[in-house]
């Protein structure tokens, strides 16, 4: 009973969000007939335009029958691209989910040890120098990180020939060299975050009973980190990094455009410019049902790590 609630609520989620960006797009300023035809065209041919897309009927009956071709695997066409959505986007999503996945396992695998060493020195020079980087990581935005990247590790060290974005079909080898570094220009504010979450939690669970027990018992502080509070301090950093992975697939969006990288978010960019209605809201309908997966995935971990939400639900 649990999973279909939770999958009734996903499914009522994204139908909400979709219909917003809906509303949204319906009220905006601009044509999307007249931009496909450019100002040369006559109105007489806007209104047929209009009318073969469907852009003088209802928004509600629109919502409806985009839903309903949704649905069966149909997202329409792109009025700007003059080609099927669904083929539009594929590349250019593998390739936002890549950078995603990728920043968010650099994420992982730096903010986990980082907040270990900073536990293990609480107190001392080396935590306070940790948290004082961490809150100017944290103040940087992501276009500006790259941009210092950008500066640092192309024009100073003069890679522009090999700093190019190239397909990973082409050149697997060359795609995992370019994507690194807008990968790592997107984990870095979210590093800063995570090492603070996970480590405010580590010295919550070093001042608890049962690691003052196995003190006394003469456990090294190294062995209760590691061994005993790292796990009851992931249980809350699951969840935030559930909110992280949610913000890092948002923060693509900016990463793309400062490295011109062909992905979804660039599309979407290009796409509302255009006013090219099917694919924003296809783009629209992907990250929702993104967000709500790794809501419901998060949701999942958080009940195999602590078996008491299981009884709590029975």
């Amino acid at each position: 009973m649990y999973y279909v609630k939770k999958v009734a609520a996903m499914i009522a989620t994204v139908l909400l969000v979709t219909l917003l960006s809906f509303l949204a797009f319906s009220v905006i300023p601009g044509d999307a007939a007249r931009l496909a035809l450019g100002t040369e065209a006559t109105d007489e041919q806007v209104e047929a335009l209009r009318e073969k897309m469907g852009l003088n009927e209802n928004v509600f009956v629109r919502y409806g029958k985009w839903v309903a071709g949704a649905v069966k695997g149909d997202l329409g066409d792109s009025s700007y691209y003059k080609q099927p959505v669904s083929e539009l986007m594929g590349d250019k999503l593998k390739v936002t989910l890549i950078l995603s996945l990728l920043s968010l396992v650099i994420i992982i695998a730096v903010s986990v040890p980082v907040s270990v060493l900073m536990s293990l020195h609480e107190g001392r020079a080396t935590e306070r120098v940790l948290t004082a980087v961490g809150r100017v990581l944290m103040a940087v935005p992501s276009f500006l990180t790259g941009i210092i990247l950008i500066y640092i590790f192309v024009y100073n060290m003069q890679l522009y020939d090999r700093f190019r974005f190239i397909d990973y079909e082409t050149d697997p080898a060359a795609f995992a060299s370019f994507i690194i570094l807008p990968a790592v220009a997107l984990a870095i504010p979210k590093i800063a975050m995570v090492t603070n979450f996970l480590h405010a939690n580590l010295i919550k669970e070093m001042n608890k009973d049962y690691t003052r027990t196995l003190r006394t018992m003469g456990k090294s502080r190294g062995y209760i980190i590691w061994v005993h509070a790292l796990k009851n301090a992931m249980l809350p950093t699951v969840t935030f990094l559930g909110i992280v992975a949610t913000e890092v697939l948002a923060g693509s969006v900016i990463i793309e455009q400062v490295y011109t990288i062909p992905g979804l978010g660039r599309l979407m960019v290009q796409a509302i410019g255009h006013r090219d209605y099917n694919v924003t809201q296809a783009i629209v309908l992907y990250i929702a049902v993104i967000v709500v997966t790794v809501n419901f995935v998060v949701d999942l971990l958080y009940r195999v790590l602590d078996p008491s939400v299981k009884r709590g639900d029975a």
